[in-house]
C-alpha cells in the first residue's frame, strides 16, 4: 500500500469526477425539443442502480483493506452508472419549465454531491494508517441511498412541479396568518390609569426582561388598529382559498400536459406560479405593515399589488378555458375583502379606481 498506488488511484478518481462534472452541466442547459423525453420512471430505475453501487463501494470496506484493482473497477462501474443516470436526467427535462427544472437539478445533484463525497472517502482511506476512518463508509452509502430514494419524491410534470411551489406559497401565508391572529388590542381598562406614572418609568427606563423580549410585540393595537387587523386576517384566509382553488383548477390541468406539445400551456402555468409568489410577497409586507404603529401607505401599496396580480391570474387561466367557477367565486370574495380593507386604511386614489375600471373592461 505504498504512496504511488494511492496517487493512481487519486488520478483515477479525479478523471471520473471530472468526466460526471461535464456531464452534470448539461442539466442546465435546455434540451433540444427534438430529443426524445426520458420517463422520469427510467430515472428512478437508474437511481437505483446507484444505490447498489453505493452498497457494493461501501462492502469493500467490511474487510481488510480492498486491493487497488477492486476499488477501479469499482470507481469505473459506479461513474459509469453515474453517466448514465444523468444522460437520463437530463432527457428527463425535455419540455420542462423552469421549476420542474430547477427541481430535477436540486434532486439529481443530491445525488452526483454525496456519490462524490462516497468514493473520495474510500479513496482516502487507502493506506491510511488510522482504520477507524472505515466506519464513515456505512454512512456515506446510507447518504446515497437517501439522495436516490428522494427521487421518487421528485415532480415528474411542470403541473405537479408547479402545483407544490403553489403550496410552498401558501404554507408561508399561513404562518403569516398565524401572526396575525396573535395580534391583540391594548388595554382600555380605567383601572389601569393608577399606574400611569409606573408606565411612565417603564417606558423611560425598561426592564431587562422587557428588553430582551418580544413577547408583548404587537399585543397594544388600539381599537382602530384592531379592526384593521381583523379584516387584514380576513384578506390572508380569503387569499388562501384562492389559492387552494388555483393549484385545484391546474391540477385538472395534468392530462392536458402533452410533453410533445406542451410549450403554451407551461409558459401560463409558469405566469400563474410567479403571481402567485408575487401575492405571497405582498402578503407577508402586509403582516408586517400591521404591527403598531401600523403602516397604512404600505397596506394600500401591498392591496393594489394583490389585487392586480388576481386579476392577471384570472385572465391567464381564461386563456387555459379551464373550469374556473369556484376560482373565481373565490377571487371574488377576497377582493370584496380587500375593499373592505383598503376602506378602512383609506380611500383608493382616483387613479387606482381608473385603473380598475379599464381592467374590468378588458376582461369582460
Amino acid at each position: 500500500m505504498g504512496k504511488a498506488e494511492r496517487e493512481q488511484l487519486t488520478r483515477t478518481l479525479n478523471q471520473h469526477l471530472n468526466t460526471i462534472h461535464e456531464t452534470f452541466q448539461l442539466l442546465d442547459q435546455t434540451p433540444p425539443s427534438t430529443l426524445e423525453k426520458v420517463s422520469w420512471e427510467k430515472v428512478m430505475q437508474m437511481g437505483d442502480q446507484v444505490s447498489k453501487q453505493a452498497t457494493i463501494a461501501g462492502m469493500l470496506w467490511s474487510g481488510e483493506t480492498p486491493e487497488v484493482r477492486a476499488l477501479e473497477e469499482n470507481m469505473a462501474s459506479y461513474f459509469n452508472i453515474l453517466q448514465g443516470f444523468l444522460l437520463l436526467s437530463h432527457g428527463s427535462i425535455v419540455g420542462a419549465g423552469p421549476t420542474l427544472s430547477s427541481c430535477v437539478h436540486a434532486s439529481v445533484k443530491q445525488v452526483v454531491d454525496s456519490s462524490f463525497k462516497l468514493l473520495k472517502e474510500s479513496v482516502s482511506l487507502y493506506g491510511a494508517r488510522n482504520k477507524d476512518g472505515k466506519l464513515s463508509m456505512p454512512q456515506l452509502a446510507g447518504a446515497v441511498w437517501e439522495a436516490c430514494s428522494a427521487l421518487k419524491k421528485t415532480p415528474a410534470t411542470n403541473v405537479t412541479a408547479i402545483g407544490r411551489a403553489m403550496t410552498q406559497v401558501a404554507v408561508s401565508m399561513k404562518d403569516v396568518l398565524r401572526e396575525m391572529k396573535e395580534l391583540k388590542p391594548g388595554s382600555s381598562d380605567p383601572t389601569d390609569e393608577a399606574s400611569n406614572e409606573s408606565s411612565i418609568e417603564a417606558e423611560i427606563e425598561p426592564q431587562d426582561d422587557e428588553i430582551s423580549s418580544d413577547g408583548d410585540l404587537g399585543n397594544d393595537l388600539s381599537p382602530e388598529e384592531m379592526r384593521v387587523a381583523q379584516l387584514a386576517i380576513a384578506v390572508v384566509s380569503e387569499t388562501l382559498v384562492v389559492i387552494k382553488e388555483l393549484i385545484r383548477t391546474i391540477t385538472s390541468l395534468l392530462k392536458r400536459e402533452n410533453p410533445n406539445d406542451s410549450s403554451n400551456l407551461v409558459d401560463s402555468l409558469e405566469k400563474l406560479l410567479r403571481m402567485c409568489q408575487g401575492i405571497g410577497i405582498q402578503i407577508d409586507e402586509l403582516g408586517a405593515s400591521l404591527y403598531p404603529p401600523q403602516e397604512a401607505p404600505t397596506m394600500k401599496a401591498a392591496l393594489e399589488k394583490i389585487y392586480s396580480f388576481v386579476d392577471d391570474m384570472q385572465a391567464e387561466l381564461q386563456n387555459l378555458k379551464g373550469n374556473l367557477e369556484a376560482f373565481c367565486q373565490a377571487c371574488n370574495c377576497l377582493k370584496s375583502s380587500l375593499e373592505q380593507l383598503e376602506s378602512a386604511v383609506g380611500c383608493p386614489s382616483t387613479v387606482d379606481l381608473e385603473t380598475r375600471v379599464q381592467k374590468i373592461d378588458l376582461n369582460n
